[in-house]
């Protein structure tokens, strides 16, 4: 990767919006029945470059991909295994407090290709996980109720909003953006992951023009030990209201529990299946 960042997409821009707006009341709801989503791992090539600018089309690269078509049968849209993962140890399930140490580390990118020096930027509280319009541009405690969050921004750039020091004021140097918290048990983190994925769904149909997530990828590690990601596409790919068949995603978001963590994971940065599969099992891995 070469040159410098450009900027984000609607996605990033939502987001940036919502938090600079003061905090949201929290709110305490009470848990509401979770949705078992059954899939399989699924690993394809990809590619890595940083967000092109605001409006203008994703890159993107043949590789296979595809997504099923209704967001009520959320365990139909997983994806096939066509590659074996890595053969080191399987992590164990979390347990305990999470800590910055849990979070996902800016070198991890360096191995999907991006060269510019990645800073980490923290805050613990509340705030947007996945602030898209399609997800309600909720925080993450209007969605679960509960304690507060690490906040991590992996970003290129240096200079924050004053507000939150976790957002960069240039969303071209944004990087990814990682939430994560634990609960009390596994049954209630595993509760939560389910509630955080379903709030995506929408996103997966949109109207032609609009930005939109891919089917849903399902990555197991170990007992207890599993996420589930979506590609991001660009508008200028969504002729039919969904995810485009035979188009590599440009980075994405991720769900992710280990134990009684769990965590919310968005790449802004223009990552392709492959890519966003090695990080995600990073980030799954660290939590």
């Amino acid at each position: 990767m070469s040159g410098d960042p450009a900027a984000g997409d609607d996605r990033t821009a939502s987001r940036l919006r919502a938090a600079a707006e003061p905090r949201a009341a929290v709110r305490r709801r009470s848990a509401v029945a979770a949705v078992v989503v059954a899939a399989v791992c699924g690993l394809a090539t990809g590619r890595f470059v940083l967000p092109p600018p605001a409006g203008s089309a994703h890159p993107a690269a043949a590789a296979p991909t595809s997504r099923s078509a209704s967001a009520a049968a959320l365990a139909s849209k997983s994806a096939s295994p066509s590659a074996s993962g890595p053969t080191s140890a399987p992590p164990k399930a979390a347990s305990g407090p999470v800590t910055t140490a849990n979070l996902l580390d800016p070198a991890a990118f360096r191995t999907v290709g991006i060269t510019a020096k990645v800073h980490a930027k923290d805050r613990y509280g509340d705030g947007a996980y996945a602030n898209a319009a399609c997800a309600g541009e909720k925080t993450l405690t209007e969605t679960l109720g509960g304690p507060g969050a690490h906040f991590r921004e992996l970003t290129t750039g240096t200079r924050t909003d004053p507000d939150d020091s976790t957002l960069v004021t240039d969303p071209g140097g944004q990087v990814a953006h990682e939430v994560a918290a634990e609960a009390e048990t596994a049954a209630l983190a595993q509760n939560f992951t389910q509630r955080l994925l379903l709030e995506e769904v929408p996103c997966q149909d949109e109207a032609p023009g609009h930005w939109v997530y891919g089917k849903t990828t399902t990555l197991d590690l170990a007992p207890d030990v599993s996420a589930s990601w979506m590609g991001s596409y660009q508008g200028s790919f969504n002729t039919t209201g969904e995810a485009p068949e035979g188009v590599e995603p440009c980075g994405g978001i991720a769900v992710l529990r280990s134990g009684t963590h769990y965590g919310v994971l968005e790449v802004d940065a223009c990552l392709g299946t492959d890519a966003m599969t090695r990080i995600v099992r990073t980030a799954l891995s660290q939590l």
